[in-house]
């Protein structure tokens, strides 16, 4: 099953998503449809939230970036309730999309290296693994949206002022996606 995709502005994307153990209800349909979610919107990254579920799970499969960074070549993953241990290395910049932003590319400054720790689909736990570059990038932006974060904030303010029209355009539900969305419900309007 396809999953529509929360936009921005809806407020699920801003709250920070909740643990899971292994007896949440349909965990593994959960990640299968948002598997199949995330490769019909063409994303790398999908985290739970994004898909209007507030709980600490991300799928990720880094296949479409594998001609400039081979190291992404047959990386799938399921992390459930995972954490970053530390960032650390170098600072780059690197364009940064969003399937809940659509139409919006950005440069966001990231931390080159991350140590996580997580459950795995079987809940396995593991810990301390090491990721650097575009893994840990795709990583952090994930994670990112179970603490209510997106992309968007890492911005500066001034690319912030430029793009806040279009901002606005997502989470009025003015953008066209080839994807179903899910936008934030209408607001009263008092008398």
């Amino acid at each position: 099953m396809i999953y529509p995709v929360v936009a921005y502005g809806h407020p699920v994307l801003r709250k920070v998503a909740k643990e899971i153990d292994k007896d949440y209800p349909n965990l593994r349909e959960i990640i299968s449809n948002m598997f199949e979610t995330m490769y019909v919107s063409v994303g790398v990254g999908l985290a739970a939230p994004q898909v209007n579920q507030s709980i600490r799970l991300i799928v990720i499969d880094s296949n479409p970036y594998k001609i400039d960074f081979p190291e992404a070549e047959g990386f799938k993953k399921v992390l459930i309730n995972p954490e970053i241990i530390i960032e650390n290395g170098e600072e780059w910049e690197f364009n940064e999309a969003c399937l809940s932003i659509p139409n919006i590319i950005e440069y966001v400054i990231r931390k080159s290296k991350i140590k996580i720790s997580y459950f795995d689909e079987n809940f396995k736990f593991h810990k301390d693994e090491k990721y650097i570059g575009i893994l840990a990038r795709i990583m952090q932006h994930e994670l990112d949206h179970l603490n209510g974060i997106l992309f968007v904030d890492r911005i500066n303010n001034l690319k912030k002022m430029l793009i806040k029209g279009k901002l606005k355009d997502i989470s009025n539900g003015n953008v066209k996606t080839s994807y179903k969305m899910i936008f934030a419900p209408k607001k009263k309007k008092t008398k």
